[in-house]
């Protein structure tokens, strides 16, 4: 939360440190009854959902300043997924959950419209923002003015061939894709509606004029467009089958953390944290049907 400026409402702790007291409680519960195999398993998961969590970041460098925000390192982050790795692996064990290929290909064909991907483009843009990035305010109308003849001297050199990446990591300020070039990846909509109506009527490797949103003055290059379709199974059954024993863990999961806290006698000694009541947990959600792209942090 701090580290995404987030600060915590006083009034919401006690539910907050209640909530990671219990989390904290199933965990030792369930490592307690992990075998040498299931933590060799869950620290292999670990360490390759840290591998696909800087190939969706897009570097090292990326996931480097993810971990800063967090305020953690590599090696903390490592050993709390594999603690949860190591939850789930005993959970599925225990409850014995068994999803079979059968229920895969059964949602999939129940549920068509839950595949169905719109049309996506992929565009680099530079923005100079309008507004203060800490406070939000708009900038005076001078500073304004001068934003506009930075990004009108911009657009000249774009369109008179200069690298459109280089132009982006000098002059943009979103910081969530400059140092990509500007680039982002995008179905239609996730943009604001000035840049998705301009992203999506360009042709490939033209460069548009000067778009204004509520976050400033942009340029966009589109590098590809993508037509709607629906996705393979062979591309989102593994999603499927998470999705899917997700559920039946879920509907199991709150009797059988009760039964193991009273075969081994927790208690709740602080008087604060006794009296507070966690609410049910959620009914799990239908299964995701590809991982959603990330949302831009300025557009």
């Amino acid at each position: 939360a701090a580290g995404r400026n987030q600060p915590i409402p006083p009034q919401q702790m006690p539910m907050l440190e209640r909530s990671v007291l219990d989390r904290l409680i199933q965990l030792q519960l369930l490592q307690a009854k992990a075998t040498d195999a299931d933590k060799a398993a869950g620290k292999a998961l670990a360490e390759k959902r840290l591998e696909d969590a800087k190939t969706r970041l897009g570097s090292e460098e990326d996931l480097n300043r993810q971990l800063k925000l967090m305020g953690a390192t590599r090696e903390e982050v490592l050993a709390q997924w594999a603690d949860n790795a190591v939850a789930e692996i005993v959970v599925k064990r225990e409850l014995k959950v068994n999803v079979t290929d059968e229920d895969v290909k059964k949602f999939y064909e129940d549920n068509p419209a839950r595949f169905e991907e719109p049309e996506m483009a992929r565009a680099s843009h530079i923005l100079l923002m309008t507004n203060d990035p800490k406070t939000g305010a708009d900038l005076p109308d001078e500073q304004k003015a001068a934003k506009r003849k930075q990004m009108e001297d911009i657009l000249k050199r774009a369109r008179a061939g200069e690298d459109f990446a280089k132009l982006a990591k000098e002059y943009s300020e979103d910081t969530g894709s400059k140092d990509k070039g500007g680039e982002y990846k995008f179905p239609k909509g996730q943009m604001v509606p000035e840049f998705e109506a301009v992203a999506f009527t360009l042709n490939t490797n033209q460069v548009s004029d000067i778009v204004t949103t509520r976050y400033g003055f942009h340029i966009i290059k589109l590098l590809e467009k993508f037509p709607a379709r629906k996705l393979e199974f062979s591309t989102v059954s593994t999603n499927i089958m998470e999705g899917l024993t997700g559920q039946a863990i879920q509907k199991q999961l709150p009797d059988y953390i009760a039964k193991l806290k009273t075969e081994a006698g927790v208690e709740i000694l602080d008087e604060k944290l006794k009296a507070v009541e966690l609410p049910a947990p959620p009914v799990a959600p239908a299964p995701p049907a590809t991982r959603a792209p990330a949302k831009p942090a300025a557009k």
